[in-house]
């Protein structure tokens, strides 16, 4: 009888260290859907400001470490809140909603001006080329995107292409 003995505690032991590495594997499928999830996130808010996308290497789809996998998700979800932090606050978001007041609507349809800060086509093709060729014209983009193409107009052009409402903002 004792020579049986060791050999249910042997298969025991097997079927607890297979359940382990099961309840690992599941953690770390868990941990990558979360990574993945921030990524994309991160990865939105980063085209919404016209911002080039962050590197992602797929490190962690590659190392089997539920300790690793938790840190690069939590890169991931501060890049994402960071992100989503900065898009939401355009720079001169003040000015924009200003200038957006005495312009159209946000969905304005109307040639040859589009959307709430009254973008023409070349202005449109100029500084939002990727929005008017996955959206079409800026009626169709939210307002943070409108505003994000316009700060990227307000780098070298300033608020000159609004001569009249922008003087109305008091910003020229």
């Amino acid at each position: 009888m004792l020579a049986v003995a060791p050999v249910p505690q042997a298969g025991a032991r097997k079927g607890v260290a297979q359940r382990k590495d099961r309840a690992t594997g599941i953690q770390l499928a868990r941990l990558l859907d979360g990574i993945n999830y921030h990524r994309k996130e991160t990865w939105k808010w980063q085209r919404v400001m016209q911002q080039p996308l962050t590197r992602y290497s797929a490190s962690a789809e590659k190392v089997r470490s539920v300790a690793y996998r938790r840190w690069v998700m939590h890169l991931w979800i501060q890049r994402a809140l960071d992100a989503r932090e900065r898009a939401l606050n355009p720079p001169h978001k003040a000015e924009w909603l200003c200038i957006h007041r005495y312009e159209g609507a946000w969905t304005d349809p109307n040639a040859p001006y589009y959307g709430g800060l009254q973008m023409d086509d070349e202005f449109q093709v100029t500084y939002g080329r990727r929005l008017v060729r996955r959206k079409g014209t800026a009626d169709h983009w939210t307002p943070l995107e409108q505003m994000w193409v316009a700060e990227r107009a307000f780098k070298t052009r300033g608020f000159w292409p609004w001569p009249n409402t922008a003087r109305s903002c008091g910003l020229i």
